[in-house]
């Protein structure tokens, strides 16, 4: 497919919009920050999982190749305390909390990212990147940790928009006393008392720091230099920060040309976060509002922007998909009037400016109302434009939600029960591999708390 039209996003290095240039011409490379996984993840750790799962559709949609990388950190202090608390072995909760966020994220039915490296299985790859970094002059071992040297790296500060006097790490006074310089931060962690998964590196058994880990998968399978890295905007500061000082510093190039950082979801008007206990599990916004009505929800606001979680807000976002359906009921198969033709056109102009689901989703309910208009003149209204759109958006299945076409024979409700035991037997390899073979057969997998489904794929 030829490249359509040029796109851009909001950089927050440089603080403006930017074009996407990829470094490989027709090819998108994205990393994103996925959850510690200390527990179930809440409505907040999924919206960079669905913005950044979306703009990988976007940017297919436009032609590209996109390679969508989205990590999970296994290996953190969080999980530490959590498994302690818990009674059970942090490598244990680590792995069961990895496979109820695949499980959880599986009932938003945006797909996989194609690779979701774990810290765990990166260690190789971060010992050599620290170091070269102690190497090259910015970090020191002290006592078997490693911190990197802050003032080492002029441009500190470049993406946070800090001065380095005013920074914070936010480490406490853990390794207060190695630390050259109380803004270094750690790179490896000399193995604690209570601490019971390390592994071993030249400057004593230990284990990564949490900023150490994204650097070095984020390398590992998209080089450096790659296109886009996202998150949510609370990882600007210290987190993003550090991986792109650390990265630069190591390589002397930067870690990726545009940062592209999603709002928060708050509820009662602080950002939704374990640490502060006002948090809904997505597991159970599934349950509670189907996954259609949470989509559209993320879809409603702008990603950038603080979002506010609240029942009204998903029944308002469950009457648009009603809006949707309704209209798929008076359509037909084909073509869609030429008429119609500026405002899907509206709608992808929308997305390629700064990604803007809120325009693009005004733009198909003003599709849908021209399209109500002439169904009720008599009118007969071909499919084609609307499914594109909500394609996009991963809302297509709205079309087919009534359809009167015979259902799911015995041998593709074999292999989604099939498909079922894999996952729950942990084998996500075969049950992946189940939802390819379903595909093939023209049917879509779509995961929600009451259970999967098969669709019928556009």
């Amino acid at each position: 497919m030829r490249l359509v039209r040029p796109i851009r996003l909001h950089d927050t290095r440089s603080g403006g919009l930017r074009p996407l240039a990829p470094r490989d011409p027709g090819r998108v490379s994205m990393y994103a920050c996925g959850p510690t996984v200390y527990g179930r993840i809440h409505v907040g750790n999924a919206r960079p999982f669905v913005v950044f799962s979306l703009l990988k559709r976007f940017l297919q949609h436009e032609g590209y190749e996109v390679t969508f990388v989205a990590n999970v950190t296994d290996v953190n202090d969080k999980i530490y305390d959590a498994a302690r608390a818990a009674g059970v072995p942090s490598e244990q909760l680590a792995r069961e909390m990895t496979a109820a966020y695949v499980a959880d994220t599986d009932g938003l039915g945006l797909g996989r990212p194609d690779h979701e490296p774990l810290a765990s299985e990166t260690i190789e790859q971060i010992v050599a990147l620290i170091q070269t970094l102690i190497d090259r002059g910015h970090a020191y071992a002290v006592e078997g940790d490693v911190y990197f040297d802050v003032r080492s790296y002029p441009a500190y500060g470049e993406l946070s928009h800090r001065q380095v006097d005013d920074m914070d790490q936010g480490e406490g006074v853990e390794g207060a006393s190695l630390k050259r310089d109380p803004l270094d931060f750690a790179l490896w962690k000399a193995q604690k008392e209570g601490e019971d998964t390390a592994w071993d590196a030249p400057w004593g058994r230990g284990r990564p720091g949490w900023h150490i880990e994204c650097s070095a998968m984020a390398e590992t399978l998209l080089g450096v230099g790659f296109d886009i890295h996202g998150g949510g905007s609370d990882l600007v500061f210290p987190h993003h920060e550090n991986e792109a000082a650390q990265t630069a510093a190591a390589r002397g190039e930067p870690l990726t040309r545009l940062w592209v950082h999603n709002g928060m979801v708050r509820l009662e008007g602080e950002k939704m976060a374990k640490s502060v206990g006002n948090i809904f599990l997505l597991h159970e916004a599934l349950a509670a509002h189907g996954r259609d009505a949470l989509i559209a929800y993320f879809c409603a606001g702008h990603y950038r922007q603080p979002i506010a979680y609240s029942d009204e807000r998903l029944a308002e976002a469950a009457r648009s998909v009603e809006r949707i359906k309704d209209a798929g009921r008076r359509l037909v198969a084909g073509p869609s009037p030429a008429e119609l033709a500026p405002l899907r056109e509206a709608f992808f102009d929308a997305l390629a400016d700064d990604f803007n689901t809120p325009r693009a989703l005004a733009t198909v309910f003003e599709w849908v109302r021209e399209c109500n208009r002439r169904a009720e003149a008599g009118e007969q209204v071909g499919d084609a434009d609307l499914r594109e759109m909500l394609d996009v958006l991963a809302l297509d299945g709205l079309l087919d939600a009534d359809a009167s076409s015979g259902g799911p024979d015995a041998d593709a409700q074999e292999l989604l029960e099939r498909r079922q035991a894999a996952r729950a037997a942990r084998d996500f390899a075969e049950a992946d591999r189940l939802r390819e073979e379903l595909a093939a057969r023209g049917w879509e997998v779509r995961d929600s708390a009451d259970g999967p489904t098969l669709v019928p794929r556009a």
